[in-house]
Protein backbone atom coordinates (compact mmCIF):
# COMPACT_ATOMS: atom_id res chain seq x y z
CA UNK A 1 0.00 0.00 0.00
CA UNK A 2 2.60 2.19 1.14
CA UNK A 3 4.56 1.74 -2.55
CA UNK A 4 1.70 1.97 -4.06
CA UNK A 5 0.61 5.65 -2.38
CA UNK A 6 4.20 6.67 -3.52
CA UNK A 7 4.11 5.17 -6.61
CA UNK A 8 0.57 7.54 -7.29
CA UNK A 9 1.91 10.72 -5.22
CA UNK A 10 5.19 10.33 -7.98
CA UNK A 11 3.28 10.10 -10.87
CA UNK A 12 0.95 13.19 -9.94
CA UNK A 13 4.33 15.34 -9.49
CA UNK A 14 5.37 14.59 -12.83
CA UNK A 15 2.17 14.98 -14.39
CA UNK A 16 2.36 18.16 -12.07
CA UNK A 17 5.61 19.16 -13.84
CA UNK A 18 4.50 18.16 -17.41
CA UNK A 19 1.31 20.46 -17.54
CA UNK A 20 3.79 23.27 -16.43
CA UNK A 21 6.28 22.30 -18.71
CA UNK A 22 3.21 22.12 -21.51
CA UNK A 23 1.49 25.67 -20.05
CA UNK A 24 5.66 27.60 -20.33
CA UNK A 25 5.78 26.53 -23.99
CA UNK A 26 2.25 27.42 -25.03
CA UNK A 27 2.51 30.64 -23.62
CA UNK A 28 5.92 31.42 -25.36
CA UNK A 29 4.14 30.56 -28.47
CA UNK A 30 1.51 33.02 -27.49
CA UNK A 31 3.36 35.90 -27.13
CA UNK A 32 6.19 35.16 -29.32
CA UNK A 33 6.62 31.94 -30.96
CA UNK A 34 3.47 32.62 -32.65
CA UNK A 35 3.87 35.91 -33.73
CA UNK A 36 7.18 34.83 -34.89
CA UNK A 37 6.54 32.18 -36.77
CA UNK A 38 3.44 33.49 -38.54
CA UNK A 39 5.30 36.96 -39.76
CA UNK A 40 8.00 34.39 -41.34
CA UNK A 41 4.97 32.28 -42.61
CA UNK A 42 3.44 35.53 -43.98
CA UNK A 43 6.37 36.91 -45.73
CA UNK A 44 7.39 33.68 -47.26
CA UNK A 45 3.54 33.72 -48.99
CA UNK A 46 3.63 37.16 -49.95
CA UNK A 47 7.14 38.22 -51.20
CA UNK A 48 9.08 36.49 -53.79
CA UNK A 49 12.56 34.97 -52.79
CA UNK A 50 12.61 34.71 -49.26
CA UNK A 51 16.32 34.42 -47.90
CA UNK A 52 17.55 33.96 -44.60
CA UNK A 53 19.03 37.59 -44.81
CA UNK A 54 15.72 39.11 -46.25
CA UNK A 55 13.85 37.02 -43.21
CA UNK A 56 15.84 39.02 -41.03
CA UNK A 57 15.67 42.21 -42.54
CA UNK A 58 12.03 41.92 -43.03
CA UNK A 59 11.74 41.05 -39.43
CA UNK A 60 13.36 43.99 -38.25
CA UNK A 61 11.52 46.59 -40.14
CA UNK A 62 8.28 44.66 -38.53
CA UNK A 63 9.68 44.90 -35.00
CA UNK A 64 11.28 48.43 -35.73
CA UNK A 65 8.13 50.08 -37.81
CA UNK A 66 5.87 48.57 -34.91
CA UNK A 67 7.89 50.87 -32.13
CA UNK A 68 8.07 53.69 -34.26
CA UNK A 69 4.24 53.48 -34.52
CA UNK A 70 2.89 52.69 -30.74
CA UNK A 71 6.62 52.41 -27.94
CA UNK A 72 6.73 49.04 -28.28
CA UNK A 73 7.89 46.21 -31.17
CA UNK A 74 5.83 43.41 -32.53
CA UNK A 75 7.84 40.21 -31.39
CA UNK A 76 10.47 42.13 -29.34
CA UNK A 77 13.56 40.38 -31.42
CA UNK A 78 16.95 41.70 -30.19
CA UNK A 79 19.23 43.02 -33.21
CA UNK A 80 22.09 43.11 -34.07
CA UNK A 81 24.57 45.66 -36.10
CA UNK A 82 26.65 43.19 -38.08
CA UNK A 83 28.21 44.23 -40.67
CA UNK A 84 25.39 43.60 -43.65
CA UNK A 85 23.18 45.35 -41.80
CA UNK A 86 20.32 43.88 -38.56
CA UNK A 87 20.35 40.43 -37.50
CA UNK A 88 17.30 39.25 -35.29
CA UNK A 89 20.92 36.71 -33.91
CA UNK A 90 18.37 34.09 -31.53
CA UNK A 91 16.41 33.19 -35.09
CA UNK A 92 19.25 33.53 -37.30
CA UNK A 93 21.30 31.06 -35.17
CA UNK A 94 18.29 28.30 -35.03
CA UNK A 95 18.14 28.85 -38.63
CA UNK A 96 21.22 29.16 -40.26
CA UNK A 97 22.58 25.53 -40.27
CA UNK A 98 19.14 24.98 -42.71
CA UNK A 99 17.53 23.00 -39.84
CA UNK A 100 13.57 23.73 -38.94
CA UNK A 101 12.83 24.20 -35.36
CA UNK A 102 11.07 21.52 -33.99
CA UNK A 103 8.01 23.85 -33.50
CA UNK A 104 8.31 25.31 -37.09
CA UNK A 105 7.96 21.49 -37.96
CA UNK A 106 4.94 21.23 -40.87
CA UNK A 107 4.71 25.15 -40.83
CA UNK A 108 8.04 25.91 -42.86
CA UNK A 109 10.77 24.29 -45.09
CA UNK A 110 14.27 25.28 -45.62
CA UNK A 111 15.52 24.63 -49.33
CA UNK A 112 19.65 25.13 -49.57
CA UNK A 113 20.78 27.85 -51.80
CA UNK A 114 24.56 27.97 -53.58
CA UNK A 115 25.15 31.58 -52.52
CA UNK A 116 24.12 33.91 -49.29
CA UNK A 117 24.45 37.60 -50.06
CA UNK A 118 25.57 37.66 -45.97
CA UNK A 119 27.56 34.95 -45.09
CA UNK A 120 29.36 34.69 -49.15
CA UNK A 121 28.34 30.56 -48.26
CA UNK A 122 25.79 28.55 -48.96
CA UNK A 123 22.39 29.98 -48.44
CA UNK A 124 19.12 28.67 -47.75
CA UNK A 125 15.14 30.33 -49.20
CA UNK A 126 12.17 29.63 -47.21
CA UNK A 127 8.85 28.18 -47.82
CA UNK A 128 5.80 28.22 -46.11
CA UNK A 129 4.13 24.91 -45.68
CA UNK A 130 0.56 26.68 -43.69
CA UNK A 131 -0.87 29.78 -44.22
CA UNK A 132 -0.16 32.66 -41.51
CA UNK A 133 -2.46 33.22 -38.79
CA UNK A 134 -3.06 36.24 -38.67
CA UNK A 135 -5.57 36.49 -35.89
CA UNK A 136 -2.41 36.30 -33.87
CA UNK A 137 -1.53 40.33 -35.08
CA UNK A 138 -3.27 43.35 -34.27
CA UNK A 139 -4.81 45.38 -37.17
CA UNK A 140 -1.94 47.59 -37.22
CA UNK A 141 0.54 44.88 -37.71
CA UNK A 142 -1.52 43.57 -39.70
CA UNK A 143 -1.21 46.39 -41.70
CA UNK A 144 2.83 47.01 -41.14
CA UNK A 145 2.79 43.35 -42.39
CA UNK A 146 1.10 43.95 -45.83
CA UNK A 147 3.21 47.46 -46.20
CA UNK A 148 6.15 45.49 -45.84
CA UNK A 149 5.56 42.69 -48.27
CA UNK A 150 4.23 45.10 -50.24
CA UNK A 151 7.18 47.80 -50.73
CA UNK A 152 10.17 44.43 -50.37
CA UNK A 153 8.17 42.01 -52.72
CA UNK A 154 10.81 41.96 -55.59
CA UNK A 155 13.55 43.20 -53.38
CA UNK A 156 16.45 40.78 -52.90
CA UNK A 157 19.29 39.87 -50.13
CA UNK A 158 21.34 42.33 -51.18
CA UNK A 159 19.19 45.23 -52.32
CA UNK A 160 17.43 44.89 -48.72
CA UNK A 161 20.82 44.68 -47.07
CA UNK A 162 21.64 47.99 -48.59
CA UNK A 163 18.26 49.36 -47.47
CA UNK A 164 18.80 48.58 -43.72
CA UNK A 165 21.94 50.38 -43.18
CA UNK A 166 21.22 52.84 -44.84
CA UNK A 167 22.65 56.69 -43.32
CA UNK A 168 21.11 57.56 -39.97
CA UNK A 169 18.89 54.19 -40.22
CA UNK A 170 19.62 52.85 -36.43
CA UNK A 171 22.07 50.32 -37.94
CA UNK A 172 24.13 53.05 -39.18
CA UNK A 173 23.63 54.84 -35.73
CA UNK A 174 24.46 51.69 -33.38
CA UNK A 175 27.57 51.41 -35.23
CA UNK A 176 28.43 55.14 -35.36
CA UNK A 177 28.22 55.28 -31.34
CA UNK A 178 28.90 51.55 -29.95
CA UNK A 179 30.19 49.62 -32.85
CA UNK A 180 29.67 47.08 -35.20
CA UNK A 181 27.98 43.53 -33.66
CA UNK A 182 26.13 45.75 -30.96
CA UNK A 183 22.98 45.40 -29.92
CA UNK A 184 20.99 47.80 -31.74
CA UNK A 185 18.58 49.98 -28.93
CA UNK A 186 14.96 49.90 -30.18
CA UNK A 187 15.35 53.92 -29.76
CA UNK A 188 17.49 54.46 -32.56
CA UNK A 189 14.14 54.16 -34.52
CA UNK A 190 13.13 58.03 -32.96
CA UNK A 191 16.20 59.58 -32.49
CA UNK A 192 14.83 62.71 -33.89
CA UNK A 193 11.73 62.90 -31.95
CA UNK A 194 11.02 65.33 -29.14
CA UNK A 195 12.03 64.37 -25.80
CA UNK A 196 9.14 63.81 -23.91
CA UNK A 197 8.09 61.79 -26.75
CA UNK A 198 11.55 59.34 -26.34
CA UNK A 199 11.14 59.31 -22.66
CA UNK A 200 7.69 57.95 -22.84
CA UNK A 201 8.92 55.19 -25.86
CA UNK A 202 11.62 54.73 -23.35
CA UNK A 203 9.25 53.81 -20.60
CA UNK A 204 6.81 51.80 -22.59
CA UNK A 205 9.21 49.87 -23.61
CA UNK A 206 11.12 48.87 -20.17
CA UNK A 207 7.43 48.24 -19.50
CA UNK A 208 7.07 45.53 -22.23
CA UNK A 209 10.44 43.77 -21.33
CA UNK A 210 9.43 43.37 -17.76
CA UNK A 211 6.21 42.06 -18.80
CA UNK A 212 8.39 39.35 -20.86
CA UNK A 213 10.59 39.08 -17.96
CA UNK A 214 7.67 38.26 -15.26
CA UNK A 215 6.16 35.96 -17.60
CA UNK A 216 9.58 33.89 -18.54
CA UNK A 217 8.96 34.65 -21.95
CA UNK A 218 12.30 33.92 -23.90
CA UNK A 219 13.07 36.64 -27.12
Amino acid sequence: MVNYWHKNCTEIIVDSQAIQDENQLRIRMNFYRQRLLNAILYFAKNTKGLTLTKTCKLLFFFDFKHFEETGYPAIGLDYYAWEWGPVPKSIWLELKDGRVPDDFNKKIAIQLLEHDYESKSRGMRIRALDKPDISCFSPRETEILKDLAYIYNDVNSEQISDISHAPNSPWKLTVDTTGKNSIIDYLTAIIGKPNEEKALAREKLEEYWATLHNFNIHR
